[in-house]
């Protein structure tokens, strides 16, 4: 078997990369560099040069060389290398009839615990309340609760050390409160905190139980986070703007976190994936994929979860809630009481609808447009 085209695929904000056969048989990857996407695309272009009359089999060699062979990595690289990497792996599956799982050592679970990962910022608590009990409602046993809200504000409070550490601790409370002991929370600073306050708001929130305490600080200062993660009692997650092995090798040697956070469609592909889950074990660290993306990305990570011993918890984007991206894929992915059940299709399970483009037109992330229309659908929970 033989690649004979490489193709891409924009729909919504995501970037698609189909890899076709002389066998009949086409894998399916995604591009987690949702910020440059034309980029991604010419990286995708320039690999898809080297790999067409190559044996797809070949996946760990072809990785390695997109990584070595070029002078210059970074996320647009290395999101290019992960797009491919998981279509390979689909192709693999399909050409074995097997799931992707399968050939990474089998099933560990039959089903994958997930968390909402709702991105809808509000300073009402008493509506961040009543989302947290509709998200309860529609199944969901844990959700990421943002806890960067703004820094700035026409009365100056807003850089007010203790009122901004006391805000957001009161949405915590509230939450709390909201949903009972049987909820697990997320706490998605993302990045927004300085040292003090990070350390602050992690001893303050400590008796509401939160699960995770999501980069905290900037990911840049590994003993930043190594000094957050050692003064507070809430576990630390990070890792997911990283986009090497050794990055994720480093922070937990320097214990940073408590979970780490690799980016499938970042780190390059399946393969790193795989990578990053055994150093976590070793280092009793937990794994928690990040999935900020469309329904490719949310496959390959199911696949992933399947077979390893040390998850966490799975992050289910909001994009997809009320099954806004189900007619993106001929067969959605199930969710049932807090869980995606583990797709047993051969590959990584999931297929792009033919008129996926037609349906999901191309809007990339950080555009006004987009904006509004994320903004919209995160409303219509």
């Amino acid at each position: 078997m033989k690649i004979t085209d490489v193709k891409l695929r924009f729909a919504k904000h995501y970037l698609f990369v189909q890899v076709y056969t002389d066998a009949g048989i086409v894998g399916l990857g995604e591009a987690g560099n949702w910020g440059y996407l034309q980029a991604t695309a010419a990286a995708i272009e320039k690999f898809a040069d080297y790999l067409i009359g190559k044996d797809p089999f070949r996946i760990e060699d072809f990785n390695q060389n997109f990584l070595r062979s070029v002078y210059f990595r970074g996320s647009v690289i290395m999101s290019a290398i992960s797009a491919i990497d998981i279509a390979l792996w689909d192709i693999k599956g399909k050409a074995l009839g097997v799931p992707v799982y399968e050939l990474l050592g089998g099933k560990t679970r039959d089903k994958v615990r997930v968390y909402a990962s709702v991105m809808h910022l509000t300073e009402d608590n008493q509506k961040l309340a009543e989302q947290f009990q509709q998200l309860q409602e529609m199944g969901f046993t844990a959700a990421k609760i943002f806890c960067n809200g703004p820094t700035s504000s026409t009365d100056g409070k807003g850089e007010f050390y203790s009122s901004r550490i006391e805000r957001e601790v009161e949405k915590v409370r509230v939450c709390r409160e909201a949903v009972g002991p049987d909820f697990d929370f997320v706490l998605e600073v993302h990045r927004g905190m300085t040292l003090p306050e990070a350390v602050a708001f992690g001893r303050a929130v400590e008796p509401y139980r939160p699960m995770i305490l999501e980069d905290p600080v900037p990911p840049d200062n590994v003993d930043t986070m190594a000094e957050v993660a050692s003064k507070v009692g809430v576990p630390i997650a990070t890792g997911e703007r990283a986009i090497d092995l050794r990055e994720f090798e480093v922070l937990m040697a320097r214990h940073a976190c408590q979970y780490v956070r690799p980016d499938v469609c970042a780190v390059g592909g399946i393969t790193t994936s795989k990578k990053i889950c055994a150093l976590a074990e070793a280092h009793d660290v937990l794994v928690i994929p990040h999935n900020p993306l469309g329904p490719v990305s949310t496959a390959a990570c199911l696949q992933i979860c399947a077979s390893i011993p040390n998850l966490g918890i799975q992050e289910l984007p909001g994009f997809c809630l009320n099954g806004a991206e189900d007619k993106m894929v001929k067969e959605p992915l199930r969710f049932e009481n807090g869980c995606m059940l583990i797709p047993e299709a051969p590959g990584i399970g999931i297929e792009l609808a033919d008129d996926a483009e037609e349906l999901y037109p191309a809007n990339e992330r950080g555009s006004n447009a987009a904006r509004r229309a994320f903004d919209g659908a995160v409303k219509d929970w």
